[in-house]
């Protein structure tokens, strides 16, 4: 695991903590409620607790949605959901730098939980920059002199290089809250030592994220096999210069897929045994499930899911695995009649003995369906993190927490 400081570093009572967390949840567009509390939960139950216990004064750090879009809301109902989570109370003020927020903070006592407003309402928050750069913008000389720590637990943003996400880490002690810790852990269980032989299962509607993780995990030795499904089976055999039919070749063109396709012949010429493509596909016909060979193609179908000779091909594998990755569902699972590959993968994941790692949301929400989540190793809500940790991308907010480790230690 990469070399951060963790909340076991530092010791926080008395202490005032500022916590960035991931309390972006799912919006209702015309009430404006709160729909889902997933990761509110996971912060509260967690990093926010602890915290509170060690006796620590916590201003908790937080977005939900963009300026400009429906689901860019203020705090004050994630304040009221952590309230009820925690069962104790959790103060907010709809101020993020102003007077009203430094006196909320200063009044503070030993385990108070309070939520500043949605950190994005700063117009340079998302704004691009180093951890230096940032040190020097208002949001961070105002809210540093007031903090001892920061406490960076939203593993999910960490892929940005935002000011409350990298900002505070140059002149505050800085340490993984416990979600961040655990992603880390499990994510570099997948990729810097996976016990062998690894198997990385990619699927989803993603082609070109499906070419960078292979490319990366082959090259690096990381995988001994990757197995496609979904829209990035298709590119891939599409990239086999096998026709799939009008209605599949033209949705990959509208999608703008074909341009990864000499990305992924170059791949597989590479790695002609390592990668493996679906042997038969289910195609939607009038509503109905109809399963055809690679041999049959092209059809006039849209193809919505692998095949049954596919599933059997790819559970083998999985049973003999010891390290299991999966990105993106092998098909489309929300109609039942299309459910099956992705449903026969994740029920052989969850048989094996091999560690798994589930990550992406579509994935995790049919996990959640199938009730698999106590059958997996690791489940990781991060998305766009996740994927670019997968692609060997050095992620902002985890380089801020490894440098912040070196000057405090």
């Amino acid at each position: 695991m990469t070399k951060i400081l963790t909340m076991d570093d530092f010791n926080f009572k008395n202490k005032t903590a500022l916590v960035r967390v991931d309390f972006n949840s799912p919006i209702d567009l015309q009430t404006k409620e709160i729909l889902e509390d997933t990761r509110i939960k996971a912060h509260g139950k967690t990093t926010i607790e602890e915290l509170a216990q060690k006796g620590a004064k916590i201003v908790v750090l937080a977005h939900q949605g963009r300026p400009g879009e429906p689901d860019f809301i203020p705090l004050e109902q994630h304040a009221e959901i952590l309230a009820k989570i925690l069962k104790r109370p959790v103060k907010y003020v709809d101020d993020l730098l102003g007077s009203k927020a430094k006196k909320a903070i200063r009044n503070l006592k030993n385990s108070e939980i309070l939520i500043l407003e949605n950190v994005r309402t700063h117009p340079k928050e998302r704004k691009k920059g180093t951890p230096n750069d940032h040190a020097e913008t208002d949001f961070v000389r105002s809210l540093a002199p007031l903090a001892d720590v920061f406490v960076n637990d939203a593993f999910s943003v960490a892929h940005r290089s935002h000011i409350s996400i990298v900002g505070f880490t140059a002149v505050l002690p800085s340490v993984a809250g416990r979600i961040m810790e655990k992603e880390l852990r499990a994510l570099s269980r997948a990729l810097e030592a996976p016990e062998k032989p690894c198997v990385y299962i990619l699927g989803g509607a993603k082609a070109d994220d499906a070419l960078r993780i292979s490319r990366y995990v082959l090259d690096n030795e990381i995988a001994d096999h990757v197995l496609t499904g979904g829209v990035a089976g298709h590119m891939f055999l599409a990239a086999k210069d096998i026709n799939l039919g009008k209605p599949n070749m033209e949705f990959l063109e509208r999608k703008e897929l074909m341009g990864f396709v000499p990305g992924i012949k170059e791949l597989l010429k590479h790695y002609p045994t390592q990668i493996k493509t679906p042997l038969d596909i289910a195609v939607n016909e009038d509503g109905k499930r109809r399963e055809i060979t690679i041999k049959e193609l092209p059809t006039k179908y849209p193809i919505f899911d692998i095949g049954s000779k596919t599933i059997q091909m790819y559970c083998d594998i999985i049973r003999n695995a010891q390290s299991l990755v999966i990105s993106g569902p092998l098909g489309v699972f929300e109609d039942r009649k299309f459910m099956k590959g992705t449903k026969e993968i994740l029920e052989a994941m969850g048989e094996s003995k091999a560690f798994s790692l589930v990550g992406g949301g579509h994935t995790v929400a049919a996990v959640e369906q199938l009730e698999l989540e106590k059958k997996m190793g690791y489940i990781s809500t991060a998305g766009g993190a996740l994927i670019e940790f997968l692609m060997g991308e050095t992620l902002p907010g985890v380089a801020a927490l490894e440098a912040a480790a070196k000057r405090h230690t």
